[in-house]
């Protein structure tokens, strides 16, 4: 059987291109970059200069760049310093935010006694800003907001600009989650007004296991990780190797080809939309879809019924992976705390379609033939 595959939020598949430059440092240049002969001297070259590719894309210096195991670490160290080494006693976040920033904010909560609130998110699941604001001004204590520029499940995009320059206003500590658009979206990290922004390889052609935190030149935090002095003292463990080098042909790959890749995913993203809406009655969209949207996300809205609950296991058996609500939680039965926030109609199962640049208009018709058989 065929296999079809749409959610490439969760993960995407290694670029062929991404897997040979990683080679190398996979067989003959293996040395540890902390050793100080030649073969570790190799290696280290390797991740400073693939440092210098990610710093250059990015708009940042390259000693703003760190690299760490993905999103989930660069969001606890970030986080995490914000409280501890910054001074935040109040953090502002929001319910539809990844678990891997909603956790630790709950954690540091309930732990260390740091006040949270959660903004306000609208019907169309953006951030009420004037909530922000209010929040931000009514605060007594130094505030850390930590809001994600995309949202993995209905692909919502934040302002990152007007909330850096609301944090600005009121010398607020901003945190970004952007796993979601490092290496789909153009950043400028030197003219944008945010303190910590996290990237993780998987989510555009590159490997598992590898991600960046950026780190504003003009914050300094202590390490989150206690050990050895890699990354300049800021992450200790021996590096990921290759998977650094992974990352940063991944992201030079992802720029150089961004809008034609972008204009063809958000092509395919619109014409299922449009197929679905004309195939299957009753069905709607979460998240802002027709306004400021990440462009490989499509969360779909099914009308509640014996077949539509039973969708992502028909679908899997007829060879199409998508998913319901986050990768992430795909374990759990308990449903999606994204949709729960922005769309409580119980007679509505979402399903989240998300696309990459390999996959085909023909592929998006099967779906649509299926789903219509299926439901």
């Amino acid at each position: 059987m065929e296999r079809i595959y749409f959610d490439n939020a969760a993960t995407t598949s290694l670029d062929p291109a991404v897997l040979e430059a990683m080679l190398p440092f996979m067989t003959e240049k293996f040395g540890n970059p902390s050793s100080i002969y030649s073969y570790g001297r190799e290696s280290r070259l390797g991740i400073e200069n693939a440092r210098k590719s990610v710093a250059k894309i990015l708009n940042a210096h390259p000693g703003e760049i760190f690299f760490t195991s993905g999103g989930t670490e660069s969001s606890n160290t970030a986080i995490t310093a914000a409280v501890r080494d910054l001074g935040c006693k109040h953090i502002i976040s929001s319910p539809i935010e990844h678990h891997a920033t909603l956790h630790t904010v709950e954690y540091l909560h309930h732990h260390d006694g740091v006040a949270l609130s959660f903004v306000k998110v609208l019907p169309t699941g953006h951030i009420d800003m004037e909530h922000l604001r209010e929040l931000l001004q009514n605060s007594t204590e130094k505030c850390l907001v930590s809001l994600m520029h995309a949202n993995n499940e209905i692909g919502n995009l934040l302002d990152i600009h007007a909330v850096g320059n609301l944090c600005k206003e009121f010398d607020a500590i901003f945190h970004s989650d952007t796993v979601q658009t490092v290496g789909h979206y153009p950043f400028d990290l030197r003219n944008t007004p945010v303190h910590f922004v996290t990237g993780a390889g998987h989510k555009f052609h590159g490997p598992k296991g590898v991600g960046i935190l950026y780190i504003n030149e003009n914050v300094k935090i202590t390490p989150f990780i206690q050990g050895g002095s890699q990354e300049r003292n800021m992450r200790a463990g021996t590096e990921n190797l290759y998977g650094i080098i992974g990352f940063a042909k991944a992201l030079e790959i992802a720029t150089a080809e961004q809008e034609a890749h972008s204009a063809h995913i958000n092509g395919l993203r619109m014409y299922m939309a449009e197929q679905l809406q004309q195939h299957i009655p009753g069905i709607g969209f979460n998240g802002d879809l027709y306004g400021k949207s990440l462009y490989t996300v499509l969360n779909v809205a099914f009308p509640k019924s014996e077949k539509s609950e039973m969708i992502l296991f028909n679908m899997d058996i007829n060879g199409i992976c998508a998913s319901g609500g986050s990768a992430c939680t795909s374990g759990a039965n308990a449903g999606s705390h994204v949709i729960r926030a922005i769309n409580s109609n119980p007679n509505q199962i979402a399903v989240r379609f998300s696309f990459c640049k390999n996959n085909t208009k023909a592929e998006v018709d099967q779906v649509v033939a299926k789903l219509k058989e299926l439901i």
